[in-house]
């Protein structure tokens, strides 16, 4: 896997996957940045959030269930000196499907953290990760 990050001006950043995908980093304006895209912090967050979820989507799919709506909802909390390295992260995912039953979404969520999810098994080594999750309509 390759990635390349180019500095564009002032902190504003084009980040390029080996597959081809571009996303736009920036800063915020104290820092000298414009605010014109996400924060690098934020991207590894969500890059956690995303594996996740695609474990947990995939995980329901082999088990022949419909879902209907899924989402991960992250909270992180970070140490106040540098390095600001997140300290504790949540992950609350709220899915939905006509079929799904707490003991299978529960197993899926927990097989994302416990054996596929490589972003939440490589972070957990070093940050606390805990894990949630709720049946909702939809």
């Amino acid at each position: 896997m390759k990635a390349r990050v180019k500095w564009v001006e002032d902190r504003l950043m084009m980040g390029e996957a080996g597959s081809g995908h571009v996303v736009v980093m920036d800063g915020p304006p104290e820092l000298g940045g414009r605010n014109l895209g996400l924060r690098p912090m934020e991207m590894m967050l969500l890059g956690l959030g995303g594996c996740s979820e695609f474990d947990v989507l995939h995980i329901l799919a082999k088990s022949r269930k419909q879902v209907t709506r899924c989402e991960v909802e992250l909270t992180a909390e970070r140490a106040d000196t540098d390095p600001k390295v997140f300290t504790r992260i949540h992950m609350h995912f709220r899915v939905a499907g006509p079929d799904l039953t707490e003991k299978l979404v529960e197993k899926a969520v927990t097989l994302s953290a416990e054996k596929y999810c490589s972003a939440s098994i490589m972070l957990g080594q070093v940050v606390e990760i805990s894990h949630g999750f709720e049946l909702v309509e939809g």
